[in-house]
């Protein structure tokens, strides 16, 4: 049986650091579980199904990935994927101190399912989705920062306001 693993995220919008850890996951288990939150505490530019589709899109050819959302606890949502592994990144030093706490109430919740970190390439390692959104609503350039299909939904959105 191949090792399952969750990448966690809200994804509004997806970018291309992103992308990268789910590519890097996919080299190191059988299955990756690309897992959009549910979060009804925050006001999303995407819908989650919107999410979902553009997650689809971008990693449609890699074939050990799938993408689904999930609201409420992330270490439930992981058990009921048979997952045993939580996959975050890390893009600088910043990060790690709220990845601890997370990672350590996850493991005092459910001491079976591990997180493992990855660090996200430094060429991305200034990136951010609401860096992301904040160029694209400005008419910045995002090309280089999201897939073609993001930048694309990403444009369209902000023509709608």
């Amino acid at each position: 049986m191949s090792k399952i693993a969750v990448v966690p995220g809200s994804f509004d919008p997806m970018t291309n650091g992103h992308l990268d850890i789910i590519k890097r996951a996919a080299h190191v288990f059988g299955e990756v579980r690309v897992a959009v939150l549910n979060n009804s505490a925050k006001k999303p530019l995407f819908t989650v199904e919107e999410r979902e589709d553009l997650i689809r899109q971008v990693t449609a050819t890699i074939p050990n990935v799938k993408v689904d959302s999930f609201s409420g606890l992330l270490v439930d949502y992981a058990k009921e994927a048979n997952a045993t592994a939580i996959v975050r990144g890390l893009r600088a030093v910043s990060d790690f101190e709220y990845e601890m706490q997370l990672t350590s109430m996850n493991r005092h919740l459910n001491e079976e399912i591990e997180t493992f970190f990855i660090m996200t390439n430094t060429k991305y390692s200034f990136l951010s989705s609401s860096i992301v959104k904040e160029v694209a609503k400005y008419g910045g350039d995002i090309d280089q920062l999201v897939p073609p299909q993001v930048a694309e939904s990403l444009k369209g959105k902000f023509k709608e306001e």
